[in-house]
């Protein structure tokens, strides 16, 4: 066995870069990593993530960064604690730290789906729904920012093709009572529970509504379930999960007494964000992934609260 000392490893990341320049972002995408996040009850539950992390490089003579201390920072952080406004913008502190002066600022991003059960309309069931998430956060010059991302799904009926089935509907009814008979409520009600009594519906589709709000820094929670909630009450028609019949009745109820065209809930989803005091500005694109067309139909609103 030689005593010779072992030769400390070459790093040549520490050598003078060939072109001078700073970087605006330098770091890693699509990093595999489980997190923890807070279920309904306010629970930690872990779920796999896929996160970016990255600094600036503001010394314009610098090869690189220590891009492994952000990979370590990470594991040993999301490791600790539920994802947290307030453990965001540590984490994001920590990496400008790691770096030793070579970054002043720092962002992350986290991609997730949390399950969320919901209740059945009448049944008393419930079942499990899937909603993609990303939460973003920027630390820049000590300015901290941070943005909510997720999307809902619901069923949207369209109000031209809804006015365009009752005239046909009518038109059927005053076609089979010509005829002049006596009329009751009985022989009506019979009627319109007949084949007779449908003589068109409107076309209906899965639609999406995809939401991106950014958070004021002052509340220490996630606000994920309530704004989900906020949304999906402002478009009235959420896909159901868990459905027996008198589920998809209730659906059916819902749908009528909720048309609407791509405009209308864009401008719906907007009201709802508008009035939430943790939202500072959001950004909303709605797609009705129409049964008339082979095309969609869609549209896209933003703003900014106070």
């Amino acid at each position: 066995m030689s005593s010779r000392p072992t030769p400390p490893l070459p790093d040549v990341a520490h050598d003078a870069a060939a072109l001078a320049r700073p970087l605006d972002w330098v770091g890693m995408e699509r990093i595999a990593l489980p997190v923890r996040i807070a279920d309904a009850e306010g629970r930690p539950v872990q779920v796999a993530a896929s996160v970016d992390a990255a600094v600036d490089l503001r010394d314009a003579g610098a090869r690189g960064i220590h891009m492994s201390r952000l990979y370590l920072q990470l594991q040993q952080a999301f490791a600790a604690e539920a994802v947290t406004p307030p453990g965001l913008r540590r984490v994001l502190q920590g990496f400008v730290e790691s770096q030793q002066g070579l970054s002043s600022s720092a962002r992350l991003c986290v991609r997730y789906e949390h399950l969320l059960l919901r209740p059945a309309l009448e049944s008393g069931h419930a079942g499990w729904k899937r909603y993609p998430v990303e939460i973003s956060a920027e630390l820049v010059e000590g300015h901290f920012r941070l943005w909510l991302a997720f999307a809902v799904e619901y069923s949207s009926t369209c109000p031209a093709s809804a006015a365009l089935s009752r005239q046909l509907n009518a038109e059927r009814f005053a076609q089979d009572f010509a005829v002049a008979r006596p009329l009751s409520a009985g022989v009506v009600s019979e009627w319109l529970a007949s084949e007779r009594g449908l003589a068109a519906t409107p076309h209906a589709q899965r639609s999406r509504a995809a939401v991106r709000v950014e958070l004021r820094p002052a509340f220490d929670e996630l606000p994920l379930l309530p704004l989900v909630d906020a949304v999906e009450a402002a478009l009235g028609t959420p896909v159901q999960t868990a459905v027996k019949r008198e589920d998809e009745q209730a659906f059916a109820e819902l749908n009528a007494a909720n048309l609407m065209f791509c405009e209308d809930a864009a401008r719906r989803v907007a009201a709802a964000l508008a009035a939430d005091l943790r939202v500072a500005a959001w950004d909303v694109t709605v797609a009705h992934f129409e049964s008339l067309h082979p095309h969609d139909a869609v549209a896209r609103v933003s703003g900014r609260n106070g």
